[in-house]
């Protein structure tokens, strides 16, 4: 099952890839070399390019060396996994493909074709959008605001069920925050078999930490609304 939208107020494609590349930490790499995961290797510029500086051992250096005019052909992929542990952890995967061209100690992806891979579709990116776009403000803080959600508040993740209808609760075993942006937070719903996404909407952009608290806490306090009027 995908993912369910309470509400249309989501990130662009665009701005959702431009925060797996500012939270990812690892960038796959295939050339005609052979295939790298390299490990805190590349960095992302504002303007959303993409550098990397391949270690002196590995294959995407060896690609270098034997590329014409040290430019290789290449794929780049970032994995945005979920931080919570869930089933089917990996939310979405970012492809980028192109040539790699040298710059100093450092290698620039060229672009030529950006795709983002959910679990639910695969979406083509311009690449001029893609420049434009500006990653979401939560994005960074994204990990540990989940964590904290899952690990310190349960009740709270508990409260927020009661948002939805009951019908898509049946036969639900767990619940575990799946991601938060500045329009909404989405609920992992685990069944005993499948699980479903259901995206809850805030009712205004939260651009900080301090306007989250408070779009969460109207998020709660419309949850307690409607355990009351079910009473």
């Amino acid at each position: 099952m995908g993912v369910r939208q309470l509400a249309t107020a989501v990130p662009t494609t665009a701005s959702r890839a431009r925060s797996v590349l500012a939270a990812a930490w690892t960038c796959g790499v295939t050339t005609d070399v052979g295939q790298d995961d390299l490990v805190g290797a590349h960095r992302v510029a504002d303007d959303g390019t993409v550098r990397i500086a391949p270690p002196p051992e590995s294959v995407l250096a060896a690609a270098v060396l034997l590329a014409p005019h040290g430019r290789p052909a290449a794929l780049l992929e970032f994995a945005d996994a979920a931080p919570v542990p869930v089933r089917d952890r990996v939310r979405a995967r970012l492809r980028m493909s192109g040539e790699l061209v040298p710059d100093g100690d450092e290698m620039v992806l060229r672009p030529e074709r950006a795709v983002l891979q959910t679990r639910t579709e695969r979406l083509g990116i311009d690449l001029a959008e893609l420049a434009d776009a500006t990653p979401d403000p939560l994005a960074l803080a994204e990990p540990r605001l989940l964590l904290h959600l899952a690990d310190a508040h349960p009740e709270a993740v508990e409260q927020l069920t009661r948002l939805l209808t009951p019908e898509s609760l049946h036969g639900v075993v767990r619940v575990q925050p799946l991601a938060v942006d500045r329009h909404g937070l989405t609920l992992r719903l685990e069944r005993a078999r499948g699980q479903a996404d259901v995206r809850i909407p805030f009712h205004a952009p939260a651009d900080d930490l301090s306007s989250l608290t408070e779009r969460m806490q109207c998020l709660l306090a419309s949850a307690q609304a409607v355990s009351r009027r079910r009473r």
